[in-house]
């Protein structure tokens, strides 16, 4: 039991009265209250029946003000609201608990598991919003860290706290990549947000792209289209926190996130409902201002590392659209999945001539740096002169360079080719490439 000391010194910190306000209006996603005293971010109890208990109530968050009137978004459905429900500030942001007894669970957007089972004890709270590390205490990234995809492996090696895009437009196998780099990656734990997904895809990500294997050393945080833009944004924020923790217990996490471009869709939503003007292609500026905050938490510190894949959904497979060109712009490289590739059948249909890892050049051999510029230059000849070659407009002997990017065609093509079931290790993709090379060099 606590001495009477201790008791003492807590009863100072002890709230002896509620801050408290009324509903007064509500317009589609947005809730008007007369008071309470709040900050922006502060999360709320709308109390259904007007008695101040937690018998039924409604989370909702301080997302502006306008003169006397705080703003809110709630986290689910507003259709019981009404005029002079009791709004009562917590006084916080929104905090989850976290803990080594999580890995295995589905979260939602609240840090609560999906199937409604209870929370496992033990865990610790933390807040779903902080601050990127320090840039001085970020060590620099000087280590591999293997994914189990040749194509990344060998011509896209990535680093531990590495924070890489994966672009492409719908239905070209961003998920599938995804389920690949989850169960065959090195790293200790996956922590994966699946953010504004259809329904029917979230179990059917964790059974067949995830499976028992990767799911055994997972987080995933889920949460479907149909949620208010709220929890759509929250759950990047709250998968982003879980990687965190671990990350701050000296572990190297991978953080996976599909699609950052549903979490931009979702702060325009808001920024729309409180006014915002609309700025480049109809985003607000807040959607521009969110961004950094959220990608620049991945990375190192001084205790671990979080290496980071984020998918980024392109409209009409426009690599130049507001989202992706600001995403690539804070990132620290790209791998671009090319709609042709897939459609010819090349799986995972990664495009290794709009790819780049910005890292590679510092943390991978030059041996093998020097193989993999090499066939990117003869896969680089062989796309340019695709065309003729194919028409029968190319008569060998012409050009040197040609003919041996026509020979080793085949042989890059099936080195980028992989099975979805397929796990490989770095040591034999970088072999397997420096060999390839090695006979591009000398043909």
């Amino acid at each position: 039991m606590k001495k009477a000391a201790d008791l003492i010194g807590v009863i100072p910190t002890v709230k002896t009265f509620k801050k408290m306000g009324r509903v007064v209006r509500v317009v589609g996603l947005m809730i008007e209250s007369q008071g309470p005293e709040s900050s922006i971010g502060d999360v709320c109890h709308i109390h259904l029946n007007n008695t101040g208990n937690k018998d039924s109530i409604i989370k909702a968050e301080v997302v502006g003000f306008k003169e006397e009137i705080v703003i809110l978004m709630p986290y689910t459905n507003i259709r019981d609201i009404s005029s002079g429900c009791l709004v009562e500030s917590l006084g916080k942001p929104l905090e989850i608990k976290v803990g080594m007894n999580l890995i295995g669970k589905v979260l939602d957007s609240m840090g609560n598991p999906i199937d409604n089972s209870i929370l496992p004890r033990g865990l610790t709270t933390v807040r779903t919003e902080q601050d990127p590390p320090n840039a001085l205490t970020r060590p620099p990234i000087s280590e591999k860290l293997a994914v189990g995809v040749k194509a990344i492996d060998g011509m896209l090696t990535v680093g531990k706290g590495q924070r890489i895009g994966i672009f492409a437009g719908s239905g070209v196998g961003k998920s599938t990549l995804l389920g690949m780099i989850a169960r065959n990656t090195t790293a200790e734990l996956n922590v994966i947000a699946l953010i504004g997904e259809r329904g029917r895809e979230v179990r059917e990500f964790i059974e067949r792209d995830l499976g028992p294997e990767g799911m055994s050393r997972s987080i995933v945080v889920a949460t479907t289209s149909d949620q208010p833009a709220l929890m759509r944004i929250k759950g990047a924020f709250t998968a982003t926190a879980i990687a965190e923790y671990y990350r701050d217990k000296g572990m190297n996490v991978m953080l996976m996130m599909d699609s950052v471009t549903r979490v931009a869709m979702a702060q325009r939503e808001i920024g729309l409902a409180v006014g915002e003007p609309p700025a480049t292609r109809g985003y607000t500026p807040s959607v521009f201002a969110i961004l950094p905050k959220l990608l620049e938490r991945t990375g190192t510190n001084e205790h671990g590392s979080i290496t980071a894949f984020y998918t980024v959904l392109v409209d009409g497979d426009d690599m130049n659209e507001p989202i992706a060109d600001a995403v690539r712009g804070i990132l620290d490289g790209h791998i671009v999945l090319d709609r042709t590739l897939a459609n010819k059948g090349q799986y995972p249909a990664i495009n290794v001539l709009k790819s780049v890892s910005r890292l590679m050049n510092h943390i991978a051999d030059p041996v093998h740096v020097k193989a993999a510029e090499r066939l990117r230059e003869l896969y680089y000849t062989y796309n340019k002169s695709e065309d003729l070659i194919n028409i029968g407009a190319y008569k060998r002997g012409t050009s040197k360079e040609i003919d041996q990017a026509i020979e080793f065609e085949p042989h890059i093509t099936n080195f980028l080719k992989q099975g979805f079931k397929d796990n490989i290790s770095i040591e034999d993709s970088i072999a397997e490439l420096i060999s390839l090379g090695a006979g591009g060099g000398n043909a």
